[in-house]
């Protein structure tokens, strides 16, 4: 590979003065490199000579592909930027960009975006994933069979060595994400991840975040336009010198969460027509629907009791007019809720349908209920809070049925 130029790192006055990115260019000879790996590093100067020679020791004697190394340091205040750019003037293959601005998705935006690559990947500078992952992390993608691939330290077959409060915090994280959002990959936060690079030029500008979720919102985002991300298993060893605040990062991703919650609830976030030649359709995660479905029916159920109630009591009205008045506006209700939030139908696009059938479906609770208040009547109950007990039992029966209705006809 040819020489790598090299430029003395900016000083103060430079740095505010300069672009958002400075670059340290290296040449591969003219060809186009397999894989691109990016290092993000922060103020990394302790650690990062050992990691990237650690690695390019590994590729040039194991990896049997063409590859490229970025370190991408993203607005260090010490010396990482000037141990970047010695290292990419001794070792071959090796470059390094300055960034003005701090982020790790900044960072892994700049030069994922810039690549000639087929693939782009990245990983964490302390190496904590066993690099044999990384022909089985690439080779799905330079065959075509997937989109987006990332390691998993939360598969059957994964060797994680960590501590029990790291562990914790990772498995509630990945599973409030596939409570919320529906997803079905497994871990969204190891470091260890890659794309095919039409892949990142399409989906990276959909992504907002320039820090920590930003690896999140780009597996969420692949995978809610139907782009197939393949899981590698990994060995993985807690770093115990991560300066990652495990606080402010969990707050941070919470905030990221509700985002990508409204976002797909305005109807964002979808690729441009043509923008990828083809999309895989992927089944949504059935334990995320069913808890969605349960809380918009908890919130249904409220409304239809405290209609029932209003309408019942202070109005003077009997019960089965109550029920169809009371069931009739908690269903549209519903159905708005369900339509956004459960099921990820949004815009204009098959709405009439949508409503039309899901009120369909929702005569099935209606024919229910005031079947059960007659025989209610039958058997003598004539209370306020009778019917109430009655009703709200019979629509928690009838709320599987109409799960699996809205599911497999309405929002299919």
């Amino acid at each position: 590979m040819a020489e790598v130029v090299l430029s003395p790192p900016p000083d103060h006055e430079t740095m505010t003065s300069a672009p958002a990115l400075l670059s340290l260019e290296g040449s591969t000879g003219g060809s186009i490199a397999d894989v691109e790996i990016v290092i993000p590093v922060y103020n990394e100067e302790a650690g990062l000579e050992a990691s990237v020679h650690r690695l390019h020791g590994y590729l040039n004697e194991h990896f049997p592909l063409t590859w490229v190394v970025t370190i991408a340091d993203n607005a260090s205040h010490d010396r990482t930027w000037g141990v970047a750019c010695r290292l990419a003037g001794e070792l071959p293959g090796v470059r390094a960009v300055h960034l003005l601005e701090k982020g790790r998705g900044r960072a892994l935006r700049a030069t994922w975006m810039a690549s000639e690559a087929r693939v782009v990947a990245y990983m964490d500078v302390d190496l904590s994933t066993d690099l044999d992952a990384l022909l089985p992390l690439v080779a799905p993608l330079l065959s075509g069979h997937s989109d987006v691939a990332i390691g998993t330290r939360l598969a059957p077959g994964s060797r994680v060595v960590r501590g029990a409060q790291r562990e914790i915090i990772s498995r509630s994280y990945n599973l409030i994400l596939r409570t919320l959002l529906g997803n079905g990959f497994s871990d969204a936060q190891c470091g260890f991840k890659a794309l095919r690079s039409d892949v990142a030029r399409a989906l990276v500008p959909l992504v907002d975040d320039e820090s920590w979720f930003f690896d999140t919102e780009l597996l969420v985002l692949a995978e809610h336009n139907g782009l197939r991300i393949h899981e590698v298993p990994v060995d993985w060893q807690d770093d115990p010198d991560s300066r990652v605040d495990l606080a402010s990062t969990a707050m941070e991703d919470l905030r990221g969460i509700g985002r990508m919650l409204r976002r797909f609830a305005a109807g964002d976030g979808n690729l441009p027509a043509g923008a990828l030649p083809v999309g895989h359709p992927v089944e949504p995660a059935l334990t995320g629907q069913v808890l969605r479905f349960a809380g918009v029916g908890l919130a249904s159920t409220a409304l239809f009791a405290l209609l029932f109630v209003v309408i019942a009591g202070p109005l003077g009205l009997d019960p089965v007019t109550a029920d169809v008045v009371a069931l009739a506006a908690s269903a549209i209700a519903n159905t708005a809720a369900n339509r956004r939030l459960t099921f990820a139908q949004r815009g204009r696009s098959g709405r009439r349908r949508h409503y039309s059938a899901a009120l369909v479906v929702a005569l099935l609770p209606l024919v229910l209920t005031v079947g059960a208040l007659v025989a209610g009547g039958w058997a003598g109950i004539d209370s306020l809070g009778g019917d109430l007990a009655i009703l709200t039992a019979v629509n928690a029966v009838a709320a599987g049925a109409r799960f699996l209705l809205l599911r497999r006809w309405v929002f299919r």
